[in-house]
């Protein structure tokens, strides 16, 4: 079971209304959302067998999420409850690219602590860890113990999706996000996340290059609309084109990517620390294109709506 362990929380998407006393005005909808809680729901969708650890709400959002994740096979068993509420996302778009207000003070996904993080079984082969959930305290130092505790025998994924507006103590984030790049087998950037993390004007071949130097297997790097490329530490890399399809919004497009590539992995039988030290040119390029396929379907409808095998 790959165990995505982060944030979970309710994306506002705006709609246009009808309401007479609210005419030209939006109204929002609440969508179960947050990266990791993306990535773990796109997992299910895909069929390779996941589970999600957060802080869970028992108020009516928290209930949301939950009935999400039942319904996209994704077992939540190992999440935290409380009676704090869900941190609110209230989205932004302009031509498709989503900005966020975020409503999250002494929230059920904020407030994890490392003594809340219970003891992981032979049942988690490999973690996924990200987001804003590791930028925020206390629950960023949650997951960094959880990942020292329970990283050193199983396949580990890091997608830190950096936000720099979250960032309170940059040198706090970044000697936690290097231990925790120590400890992932796999680490997935953005150019912005690339342009955050090693600042310069360095090309970004060789910037990718320091990272290994952190101890990850594979670097992939996601550049939109021109696909993504996978780095091996031996040089050899692989690319594969974006899909052309309609943009409805871009929100979860990376998270489903992610999905598609730890779910590719899975399925050929390589999501472990061995495997992935010396993975086959064509095994990488089956994983990033189930990455960008499982993407394409998201950005073509609105809100994080990962596909199902049937819509790829």
């Amino acid at each position: 079971m790959i165990l995505c362990s982060g944030e979970a929380l309710i994306d506002m998407i705006p709609f246009p209304t009808t309401a007479p006393a609210a005419a030209g005005r939006d109204g929002f909808v609440p969508f179960a959302g947050g990266a990791v809680f993306n990535t773990a729901v796109a997992l299910g969708r895909l069929g390779a067998p996941t589970g999600m650890l957060t802080g869970l709400s028992r108020d009516v959002f928290g209930q949301q999420l939950e009935q999400v994740l039942a319904e996209s096979a994704v077992s939540s068993d190992l999440c935290v409850r409380s009676d704090r509420f869900t941190t609110l996302a209230f989205v932004r778009l302009e031509n498709g690219q989503a900005t966020y207000d975020f409503h999250d003070e002494n929230t059920a996904g904020r407030m994890l602590t490392p003594d809340d993080m219970p003891a992981l079984d032979a049942r988690v082969t490999a973690l996924f860890l990200g987001g804003i959930s590791l930028m925020i305290e206390p629950c960023a130092e949650a997951y960094r113990a959880l990942l020292a505790r329970e990283g050193g025998t199983r396949a580990v994924m890091l997608d830190p999706n950096i936000r720099p507006d979250f960032i309170r103590d940059p040198g706090r984030y970044r000697d936690r996000l290097s231990a925790m790049l120590a400890q992932s087998d796999i680490v997935k950037v953005s150019d912005e996340d690339l342009d955050w993390l090693l600042p310069g004007d360095t090309p970004a071949e060789a910037r990718l290059a320091q990272l290994f130097d952190l101890g990850p297997s594979l670097v992939v790097m996601t550049k939109g609309d021109k696909g993504a490329t996978g780095y091996m530490r031996d040089g050899r890399s692989v690319t594969v084109p974006a899909r052309a399809v309609q943009v409805v919004d871009t929100i979860g497009a990376g998270d489903t990517f992610n999905a598609g590539l730890l779910a590719s992995l899975s399925q050929q039988g390589l999501l472990t620390k061995s495997a992935l030290w010396d993975l086959s040119d064509a095994a990488l390029e089956q994983a990033l294109d189930l990455g960008v396929r499982a993407a394409a379907v998201t950005v073509s409808r609105a809100g994080a709506n990962p596909p199902w095998p049937q819509d790829l």
